[in-house]
Protein backbone atom coordinates (compact mmCIF):
# COMPACT_ATOMS: atom_id res chain seq x y z
CA UNK A 1 0.00 0.00 0.00
CA UNK A 2 1.18 3.53 -0.65
CA UNK A 3 2.82 5.52 2.08
CA UNK A 4 -0.18 7.34 3.58
CA UNK A 5 -0.91 6.00 6.98
CA UNK A 6 1.77 3.35 7.35
CA UNK A 7 2.88 3.34 3.94
CA UNK A 8 -1.03 3.19 3.47
CA UNK A 9 -43.97 0.90 10.37
CA UNK A 10 -46.38 -0.72 11.77
CA UNK A 11 -48.30 0.69 14.74
CA UNK A 12 -51.73 0.37 16.48
CA UNK A 13 -53.82 3.50 16.99
CA UNK A 14 -55.09 3.72 20.57
CA UNK A 15 -57.89 5.70 22.11
CA UNK A 16 -56.52 8.94 23.47
CA UNK A 17 -58.24 11.37 25.80
CA UNK A 18 -57.36 15.01 26.23
CA UNK A 19 -55.48 15.70 29.44
CA UNK A 20 -58.09 18.22 30.58
CA UNK A 21 -59.49 18.25 34.09
CA UNK A 22 -62.32 15.81 34.85
CA UNK A 23 -65.02 18.50 34.86
CA UNK A 24 -64.59 19.07 31.13
CA UNK A 25 -65.78 16.77 28.35
CA UNK A 26 -63.05 14.74 26.64
CA UNK A 27 -62.46 13.66 23.06
CA UNK A 28 -62.38 9.89 22.64
CA UNK A 29 -61.88 7.35 19.86
CA UNK A 30 -59.95 9.21 17.20
CA UNK A 31 -56.93 8.59 15.05
CA UNK A 32 -54.16 10.65 16.63
CA UNK A 33 -52.30 11.06 13.36
CA UNK A 34 -55.35 12.73 11.79
CA UNK A 35 -55.84 15.31 14.56
CA UNK A 36 -55.83 18.96 13.52
CA UNK A 37 -56.19 21.87 15.94
CA UNK A 38 -58.31 24.88 15.01
CA UNK A 39 -57.61 27.44 17.68
CA UNK A 40 -56.55 31.01 18.21
CA UNK A 41 -55.22 33.27 20.93
CA UNK A 42 -57.61 35.75 22.52
CA UNK A 43 -56.90 38.26 25.22
CA UNK A 44 -59.23 38.02 28.20
CA UNK A 45 -60.46 40.96 30.31
CA UNK A 46 -57.75 40.15 32.86
CA UNK A 47 -55.09 40.70 30.20
CA UNK A 48 -54.18 37.01 30.02
CA UNK A 49 -53.87 35.26 26.70
CA UNK A 50 -55.99 32.13 26.52
CA UNK A 51 -56.30 29.48 23.86
CA UNK A 52 -59.85 29.53 22.49
CA UNK A 53 -61.58 27.71 19.70
CA UNK A 54 -62.51 29.26 16.40
CA UNK A 55 -66.02 30.56 16.02
CA UNK A 56 -67.21 27.45 14.19
CA UNK A 57 -66.18 25.15 17.07
CA UNK A 58 -68.47 24.38 20.00
CA UNK A 59 -66.29 22.01 22.04
CA UNK A 60 -65.14 23.24 25.51
CA UNK A 61 -61.48 24.14 25.83
CA UNK A 62 -58.55 23.03 27.92
CA UNK A 63 -56.30 25.58 29.52
CA UNK A 64 -53.46 26.94 27.42
CA UNK A 65 -50.91 24.79 29.25
CA UNK A 66 -53.03 21.64 28.87
CA UNK A 67 -53.65 22.25 25.18
CA UNK A 68 -49.98 22.85 24.43
CA UNK A 69 -48.99 19.72 26.37
CA UNK A 70 -51.59 17.66 24.54
CA UNK A 71 -50.51 19.02 21.16
CA UNK A 72 -46.89 18.13 21.94
CA UNK A 73 -47.93 14.58 22.88
CA UNK A 74 -49.78 14.14 19.59
CA UNK A 75 -46.82 15.47 17.58
CA UNK A 76 -44.51 13.07 19.40
CA UNK A 77 -46.84 10.14 18.75
CA UNK A 78 -47.09 11.07 15.09
CA UNK A 79 -43.29 11.16 14.77
CA UNK A 80 -42.93 7.76 16.45
CA UNK A 81 -45.53 6.23 14.15
CA UNK A 82 -43.81 7.35 10.95
CA UNK A 83 -42.31 4.39 9.02
CA UNK A 84 -38.58 4.15 9.54
CA UNK A 85 -36.24 3.78 6.54
CA UNK A 86 -34.53 0.44 6.17
CA UNK A 87 -30.91 0.34 7.30
CA UNK A 88 -28.58 0.97 4.38
CA UNK A 89 -26.74 -2.08 3.14
CA UNK A 90 -28.38 -4.30 5.76
CA UNK A 91 -27.82 -7.37 3.55
CA UNK A 92 -24.29 -8.78 3.92
CA UNK A 93 -22.13 -8.55 0.82
CA UNK A 94 -21.48 -12.02 -0.63
CA UNK A 95 -17.84 -12.30 -1.64
CA UNK A 96 -16.73 -14.01 -4.84
CA UNK A 97 -13.35 -15.74 -4.69
CA UNK A 98 -11.13 -15.25 -7.74
CA UNK A 99 -8.31 -17.61 -8.86
CA UNK A 100 -5.76 -15.09 -7.53
CA UNK A 101 -7.10 -15.58 -3.99
CA UNK A 102 -8.64 -12.09 -3.95
CA UNK A 103 -12.32 -12.09 -2.94
CA UNK A 104 -14.57 -9.22 -3.98
CA UNK A 105 -18.14 -7.97 -3.81
CA UNK A 106 -19.64 -4.93 -5.53
CA UNK A 107 -21.87 -2.94 -3.15
CA UNK A 108 -22.40 -0.25 -5.79
CA UNK A 109 -21.62 -0.77 -9.46
CA UNK A 110 -20.04 2.37 -10.87
CA UNK A 111 -21.34 4.52 -13.71
CA UNK A 112 -18.12 6.06 -15.08
CA UNK A 113 -15.08 4.80 -16.99
CA UNK A 114 -12.79 2.12 -15.63
CA UNK A 115 -9.24 2.96 -14.60
CA UNK A 116 -6.34 2.57 -17.03
CA UNK A 117 -3.04 1.08 -15.91
CA UNK A 118 -0.64 3.84 -14.89
CA UNK A 119 -3.44 6.40 -14.53
CA UNK A 120 -3.50 8.73 -11.52
CA UNK A 121 -6.74 8.01 -9.66
CA UNK A 122 -8.51 8.86 -6.40
CA UNK A 123 -10.12 6.37 -4.04
CA UNK A 124 -11.59 6.41 -0.55
CA UNK A 125 -11.22 3.35 1.66
CA UNK A 126 -11.67 1.77 5.07
CA UNK A 127 -9.15 -0.94 5.97
CA UNK A 128 -9.94 -3.63 8.54
CA UNK A 129 -8.31 -6.71 9.96
CA UNK A 130 -10.18 -9.98 9.68
CA UNK A 131 -11.51 -9.53 13.23
CA UNK A 132 -13.23 -6.30 12.13
CA UNK A 133 -10.77 -3.86 13.74
CA UNK A 134 -10.29 -0.74 11.60
CA UNK A 135 -6.62 0.09 11.10
CA UNK A 136 -6.94 2.95 8.61
CA UNK A 137 -9.57 5.11 6.90
CA UNK A 138 -9.22 7.86 4.32
CA UNK A 139 -12.71 9.07 5.29
CA UNK A 140 -11.41 9.89 8.77
CA UNK A 141 -8.69 12.01 7.23
CA UNK A 142 -11.22 13.72 4.97
CA UNK A 143 -9.11 13.16 1.87
CA UNK A 144 -9.09 10.32 -0.68
CA UNK A 145 -5.95 8.39 -1.54
CA UNK A 146 -4.30 9.49 -4.81
CA UNK A 147 -1.99 7.02 -6.58
CA UNK A 148 -1.02 5.55 -9.96
CA UNK A 149 -2.97 2.34 -10.29
CA UNK A 150 -1.10 -0.70 -11.60
CA UNK A 151 2.29 0.93 -11.04
CA UNK A 152 3.12 -0.88 -7.80
CA UNK A 153 2.49 2.19 -5.64
CA UNK A 154 -0.04 0.26 -3.55
CA UNK A 155 -0.29 -3.35 -2.42
CA UNK A 156 -1.03 -5.87 -5.17
CA UNK A 157 -4.56 -6.61 -3.96
CA UNK A 158 -5.52 -2.99 -4.54
CA UNK A 159 -4.18 -2.82 -8.09
CA UNK A 160 -5.93 -6.07 -8.92
CA UNK A 161 -9.13 -5.11 -7.12
CA UNK A 162 -9.50 -1.82 -9.02
CA UNK A 163 -7.99 -2.58 -12.45
CA UNK A 164 -9.41 -6.10 -12.57
CA UNK A 165 -7.85 -9.24 -13.99
CA UNK A 166 -7.43 -12.89 -12.99
CA UNK A 167 -11.19 -13.37 -12.60
CA UNK A 168 -11.86 -9.92 -11.07
CA UNK A 169 -13.90 -7.42 -13.15
CA UNK A 170 -12.55 -3.83 -13.31
CA UNK A 171 -14.16 -1.21 -11.11
CA UNK A 172 -16.01 1.68 -12.72
CA UNK A 173 -15.78 5.25 -11.40
CA UNK A 174 -18.40 5.81 -8.71
CA UNK A 175 -18.34 2.16 -7.69
CA UNK A 176 -17.97 0.75 -4.19
CA UNK A 177 -16.39 -2.65 -3.67
CA UNK A 178 -15.38 -4.83 -0.74
CA UNK A 179 -12.05 -6.60 -1.15
CA UNK A 180 -10.69 -9.47 0.94
CA UNK A 181 -6.96 -9.83 0.49
CA UNK A 182 -4.95 -12.92 1.41
CA UNK A 183 -1.56 -12.10 3.01
CA UNK A 184 0.34 -12.53 -0.28
CA UNK A 185 -1.74 -9.74 -1.87
CA UNK A 186 -1.35 -7.53 1.21
CA UNK A 187 1.62 -6.99 3.50
CA UNK A 188 2.65 -10.64 3.71
CA UNK A 189 5.21 -11.76 6.27
CA UNK A 190 6.44 -8.25 7.07
CA UNK A 191 3.15 -6.76 8.27
CA UNK A 192 2.85 -2.98 8.51
CA UNK A 193 3.11 -0.23 11.09
CA UNK A 194 5.50 -2.33 13.17
CA UNK A 195 7.33 -0.72 16.08
CA UNK A 196 8.78 -2.14 19.28
CA UNK A 197 7.69 -5.67 18.53
CA UNK A 198 4.03 -4.86 17.78
CA UNK A 199 2.39 -4.16 14.44
CA UNK A 200 -0.77 -2.31 13.47
CA UNK A 201 -1.13 -4.92 10.74
CA UNK A 202 0.42 -8.16 12.03
CA UNK A 203 2.41 -10.39 9.67
CA UNK A 204 0.37 -12.82 7.53
CA UNK A 205 -2.83 -10.82 8.03
CA UNK A 206 -5.93 -11.26 5.90
CA UNK A 207 -7.21 -7.75 5.13
CA UNK A 208 -10.64 -6.34 4.32
CA UNK A 209 -11.05 -3.10 2.40
CA UNK A 210 -14.15 -1.14 1.54
CA UNK A 211 -13.01 0.79 -1.54
CA UNK A 212 -14.81 3.68 -3.26
CA UNK A 213 -13.31 4.39 -6.68
CA UNK A 214 -13.89 8.11 -7.20
CA UNK A 215 -12.26 8.36 -10.61
CA UNK A 216 -9.38 10.04 -12.38
CA UNK A 217 -7.36 12.47 -10.24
Amino acid sequence: MISTAFSLGTYITKNISTPCSSNRPVINNFDATALRFKSQLQKSSSGEHQLVQAANEKQPLCTRREAIGFGFSIALLDAICQPQPAAAEATPCELTLSPSGLAFCDKVVGYGPQAVKGQLIKAHYVGKLENGKVFDSSYNRGKPLTFRVGAGEVIKGWDLGILGGEGVPPMLAGGKRTLKLPPELGYGMRGAGCKGGSCIIPPESVLLFDVEFIGKA
